[in-house]
Parts: structure tokens; C-alpha cells; sequence
């Protein structure tokens, strides 16, 4: 990524500044990157599913949270955050140029959410702390977020931190329970967690390693973010990219989401289809006819 590219959101500090910034706390923060027209396309394209009003499963989920997966597959406007310049920047100073779209998720937090249990996103590589991250985590802010509407909780530093799991951090149990818990109730309060609060189309990008949770929403209104997290090339994914979309549709994405969605090859060979690099599919899928 040239640094002339996102020279402009980082406020007049170097890309190395900031990004030993973000090895130090293990999070970094970059406020109103996207302008307002290109926060109500988001918003505009998220609107049908939020509509629909489908709630979580369980409270690791969030019982009164609205969760939309399969962005891609389901708008082109979506990758307009998975391959910004600023986000890919750390993902690739961090897991590489070959490195691959995790997940991609909406996450809007309805009035009267409970927090989350702690966890760090790259936990699911079952791979003894402490170590580097296997992950790059970046939160787009749709909404404000603020001290009262459920913004993401953060324990700073804790990237670096031995323990594999910590007082509050979620377990099985948390996929499992779907009891409706009081907005007040906190089993995992800290006085070492920050809020991340920030404007409507700010940036914000963690480790895979720090230790975060979803706020409780005390407000009235819903609070909503898009999340893309991002892998190394060669980690599978959280997410099974080729099974949201045909190749006919990822034929439609900008050449570098394919490669993140895993149109890609993590060298030397990892991730070709039938001997060959999975580009060639695509290629097949713009020909006449196909």
C-alpha cells in the first residue's frame, strides 16, 4: 500500500507513527474517514436486512442485536469497506499481502443490548497465547458511536496478554444461552476498558489478539457498525467465502476483494483449484455464454 494513498486520513503523522501506535495498544482509532454520502450508501444498502429484523441466536450474538453475514453477496457497495486502502494498510502490514476477508459482518446493537463477554477474534486458531496476531479485526462506524449506545469496549494492551482467557471472557455456555439479561448486568466489568467512542464514518482497527466486547446499548436508538476481519492466506476462514456467492458474482467484485474473498493464491501454492490459480474460474465466467 502506498502511503500516498491514505496520507490523508492519518492527520499528518507517518503510516510507521501510527502503526506503532496500533503494536502498542493493539487498537488504533481514525475518525470520520468515510463522508456522509458514502455512510447513507451503507446505510441505504444494510436498510432491506435491517428491516427484517432477525436477532441473534444466542448472547455471545446478542438477543436483541440484528447480525447480517454474507455481505458480499449481497452488495458490490459492501466491498467499498472490505478493500479501503486505510483498513488493508494494517491488514497487510500485519498478515501479509496474500492475506484473506475472515468475516464481514453488520452488527446493529438494538435499545436495551447487553455487553458481550470478552473475546479476541483470532481465538477460533486455538493457538496458545502469548503470540502475534493471526488477525486484523476494523470496525466501521455507521452510526456515532457512543458511552451509551453499546460502543465497543476495549482492554488496551491486552494483545500482549499471556492468559488464554480472562474474568468475563465468553465460553460454550455463551452460545448456548438465550435468556434475555437485564441491560445493567455486567459479569465482566473493568476499570482498565475504554469505549471506543467515535463519530459516524470513523475507522477503528484491533488486533486479533486484543481483548474486546460489545457495549450495552442504555440509549433509545440502535447503534450499527460493519465489521470485515481479515486472516493470513493461509488460516481458514471464519467465514465460507465461496459458499455465499457464485463465481459469476465474485466475478462482479473489484479485482482485490476476489482475492480477499480467496480468488487468491498464498505462496507458494496454497489455495489453487485444480492445479491451477482460482482466478482461471472467473476468467471462464466472463466468457460468452458461460
Amino acid at each position: 500500500m502506498a502511503e500516498a494513498d491514505i496520507a490523508h486520513w492519518l492527520g499528518g503523522r507517518s503510516f510507521a507513527d501510527c502503526k506503532a501506535e496500533f503494536d502498542e495498544a493493539g487498537y488504533i482509532i481514525f475518525e470520520e474517514v468515510l463522508d456522509a454520502d458514502a455512510v447513507a450508501r451503507q446505510r441505504a444498502a444494510l436498510q432491506p436486512f435491517l428491516d427484517a429484523d432477525v436477532t441473534g441466536r444466542n448472547d455471545f450474538e446478542g438477543l436483541k442485536s440484528n447480525r447480517i453475514y454474507a455481505m458480499l453477496a449481497k452488495s458490490p457497495v459492501f466491498a467499498d469497506l472490505v478493500v479501503h486502502p486505510l483498513a488493508l494498510a494494517f491488514a497487510e502490514a500485519d498478515l501479509g499481502r496474500s492475506c484473506l476477508l475472515s468475516a464481514c459482518l453488520a452488527i446493529n446493537l438494538q435499545p436495551g443490548e447487553t455487553v458481550q463477554p470478552w473475546h479476541y477474534d483470532d481465538s477460533h486458531l486455538r493457538v496458545d497465547r502469548p503470540r502475534d496476531s493471526f488477525g486484523v479485526s476494523t470496525f466501521w462506524a455507521i452510526d456515532p458511536m457512543t458511552e451509551d449506545n453499546g460502543a465497543t469496549e476495549l482492554l488496551p494492551g491486552s494483545h500482549r496478554w499471556p492468559e488464554n482467557s480472562i474474568e468475563g471472557a465468553n465460553t460454550a455456555a455463551d452460545f448456548a444461552n438465550t435468556e434475555i439479561r437485564d441491560v445493567n448486568d455486567d459479569p465482566g466489568a473493568r476499570d482498565d476498558a475504554v469505549k471506543a467512542v467515535m463519530p459516524s464514518g470513523s475507522l477503528m482497527v484491533t488486533k486479533g489478539t486484543l481483548w474486546h466486547r460489545g457495549g450495552a446499548n442504555r440509549s433509545d436508538a440502535p447503534r450499527l457498525i460493519v465489521t470485515p476481519q481479515y486472516c493470513p492466506g493461509w488460516a481458514r476462514q471464519l467465514e465460507n467465502m465461496a459458499m455465499t456467492m457464485t463465481p459469476g458474482q465474485a466475478a462482479t467484485l473489484p479485482e482485490r476483494a476476489r482475492e480477499l474473498v480467496g480468488y487468491s493464491i498464498h505462496p507458494p501454492f496454497m489455495g489453487y483449484v485444480d492445479g491451477m490459480h482460482p482466478g482461471r474460474l472467473l476468467k471462464q465466467e466472463d466468457r460468452p455464454g458461460a
